[in-house]
């Protein structure tokens, strides 16, 4: 009969800890009794404990927001055995001695005692209510202003002057902001809706502030956007949310504060060195005038071959004719400048690399 197994890359995330924590059998574990397993294998009872410890892990899974799936108990037995399976052949072939095994084991042992740490310190030093009240207090519960402005973006201080000119002389603000401003709320006629002072840039909020409603800034207000034209058009007090409703919203910002001063304090009184070298500046190295010293090279050897070559043809036309010398002669000569324009084009090619290069080390440097 053919049994469908649960694979294990599914359950592997939800048993990690279970499988940590499940000791060695020793002379001392207590002895599973028949009546209380599930399966076993090999002589090796498997726990009704160990299958509710599964069940209970998958429920948190599921509970953590991923995706909810059902497991019969005979689908989870059988994973439980098919673990049991490769436990006992993981033992036989001695795979536990490895170094590869206990290094990982070192590491998951690491990061379950980092975690204990957190936790133990976490409950030993928990978070009231009359500390969550008293951040909400400070944070949230004191009633500030909120207002409602529209504002208009300009890139010169010229521009912001014109406009407020136009606007004291009786044009609206909101048709000015459509057709002038260069900020996204532009084609909204420039409205901000409600907002917090502490929500905007300073010099922004500070201006917002010293408005009465409905007027407008008779000076261009300077940002790192631009120059801004401001209407405050409204003011209110803020409404803050229920203490009841974000309380739980504000404990682990306060564990986490707490966490840091825990770790700080532990840094403090302990002794640490850190033993990473300090980085050292790469070292450029000097370009070398090989490229120059090989087109020197070219030129030489071009110009002997070419010396060689009238040699031989001089030779060769000792019979001939006075004119038919000169024209050779002239030959000669015209492949002589010829070879030299382009060795020398050669040497300014490799001079401009050699250049490049150079430039190039200095422009590194100075990154």
């Amino acid at each position: 009969m053919n049994k469908k197994i649960i694979p294990l890359v599914l359950l592997a995330s939800t048993t990690l800890i279970t499988a940590c924590n499940e000791k060695k059998p020793t002379s001392n574990a207590p002895v599973v009794a028949k009546e209380d397993a599930v399966a076993v294998v090999n002589g090796t009872y498997i726990s009704k404990a160990t299958l509710a410890t599964l069940e209970s892990e998958l429920a948190k899974r599921q509970q953590q927001g991923q995706p909810a799936q059902s497991f019969p108990k005979e689908k989870l037995v059988e994973e439980l055995i098919q673990r049991e399976l490769l436990l006992q052949e993981a033992k036989q072939k001695k795979l536990d001695q490895t170094v590869e095994y206990t290094t990982q084991l070192e590491t998951i042992k690491t990061g379950l005692l980092t975690q204990a740490a957190v936790q133990n310190f976490l409950q030993s030093n928990p978070i009231t209510d009359a500390d969550l009240k008293a951040e909400y207090d400070k944070s949230v519960g004191e009633a500030g202003t909120e207002y409602k402005a529209r504002h208009i973006l300009v890139k010169s201080e010229d521009e912001a002057k014109s406009i407020i000119t136009e606007l004291s002389s009786g044009a609206d603000f909101a048709e000015l902001a459509k057709t002038k401003s260069t900020g996204p709320s532009g084609p909204q006629g420039g409205d901000l809706g409600w907002f917090a002072a502490g929500q905007m840039v300073a010099p922004f909020s500070e201006a917002v502030i010293a408005l009465e409603d409905n007027k407008f800034t008779l000076a261009a207000v300077k940002t790192q956007f631009g120059y801004h034209v401001i209407l405050r058009e409204g003011s209110r007090a803020q409404t803050p949310p229920p203490f009841e409703s974000i309380k739980e919203r504000i404990r682990p910002m306060l564990q986490r504060q707490k966490m840091q001063g825990f770790l700080e304090g532990l840094r403090k009184n302990a002794k640490v060195e850190v033993l990473l070298a300090e980085p050292k500046a790469p070292v450029v190295p000097a370009p070398a005038p090989a490229d120059t010293a090989a087109a020197q090279s070219t030129i030489d050897k071009v110009s002997t071959e070419v010396s060689e070559s009238a040699e031989q043809t001089k030779s060769t036309v000792t019979d001939a004719t006075t004119d038919a010398a000169n024209k050779v002669a002239e030959i000669v000569k015209t492949t002589v400048d010829t070879a030299k324009s382009a060795a020398n084009e050669t040497v300014e090619k490799a001079d401009k690399a050699v250049a490049d290069k150079v430039s190039n080390s200095l422009d590194a440097l100075t990154k």
